[in-house]
């Protein structure tokens, strides 16, 4: 091979290496400094724990039709929402009489008129409805026919029942019942939203703060015989799986006063299902409950 030919190649050879070196460099520049407007770093280590938890939304599509048994406060508590905003909503005021076969919304197409009405079910989107107890008498609610016999759970309760002296906490709390805590509080999805505390069938149920009883009974899925006590505008307290309701819907009741009897209505096991809702939304119940 001639000289000349050789000499060629060699100047090739050296400018195909250039561009790639110059490539190389570029590179290793790039991994220690960051363009123009960085670059997130995602540490998926100790801080992947502390992603924020979902909050249970209130129900914002479809309607409800108002059945036997029902109040206000139950399918408030149902749905997620506050009583206020729900009454609000659907355009009630004082005294926030509800009648069976009402439509109560949930989204924002108009309300209808406060006579009964008849309306199909809800569309496939809308919100699941439980069957209400049928032999309950209602709250607030048109008045079944007289010859309707009262439920088993309350009938003949006394009109007061024993007040038991409780410690309270700073917020005014007082434990509902005496017993290891075996489910705690998450906010997240359909998970638990109070807690759930362990004891012997037939334990006393107390009232966790002063308050008027709301709704007692078994329409809530999941929450067997229930009651409901609203203690202010902005507090609510629920205690699920009673064997035995001891008052009534409407009565006044002090905390640490018997409102029930412990059970296993609608769980797997005897416990009290407790929770604590401010305006709608269910709250850890340890945060307000004295330290034990």
């Amino acid at each position: 091979m001639s000289f000349t030919v050789l000499h060629v190649l060699v100047r090739a050879v050296a400018a195909f290496r250039l561009p790639l070196a110059m490539l190389a460099a570029s590179a290793l520049a790039g991994c220690v400094s960051s363009p123009p407007g960085g670059v997130q770093v995602v540490d998926r280590g100790q801080n992947q724990s502390r992603a924020p938890v979902v909050q249970r939304q209130p129900v914002r599509n479809g309607h409800y039709v108002v059945q036997r048994g029902d109040t206000l406060y139950s399918i408030a508590f149902r749905f997620g929402w506050d009583w206020k905003a729900l009454a609000a909503h659907n355009g009630l005021r004082d005294p926030y009489l509800i009648r069976v076969g009402q439509t109560i919304r949930f989204d924002n197409r108009p309300v209808a008129s406060s006579q009964p009405v008849v309306s199909t079910p809800p569309a496939a989107t809308s919100p699941v409805v439980t069957q209400p107890v049928p032999s309950r008498p209602p709250v607030a609610v048109t008045a079944p026919p007289a010859t309707q016999p009262a439920r088993p759970p309350v009938a003949n309760t006394p009109a007061t029942t024993p007040v038991t002296p409780v410690s309270r906490s700073a917020s005014g709390w007082s434990w509902p019942t005496e017993g290891t805590v075996i489910s705690r509080f998450s906010s997240n999805g359909s998970l638990n939203k109070g807690i759930d505390i362990a004891g012997q069938l037939g334990q006393p149920v107390l009232a966790a703060s002063d308050g008027s009883v709301v709704y007692a009974g078994s329409g809530l899925r999941g929450y067997g015989e229930l009651i409901i006590i609203k203690h202010s505008d902005t507090y609510v307290s629920a205690y699920g799986h009673n064997r035995r309701l001891l008052v009534r819907e409407g009565q006044q009741v002090k905390a640490g006063q018997s409102i029930a009897e412990m059970g296993s209505t609608g769980a797997d096991r005897v416990k009290l299902h407790f929770e604590i809702r401010r305006q709608g939304k269910p709250v850890d119940p340890l945060q307000y409950l004295p330290r034990r």
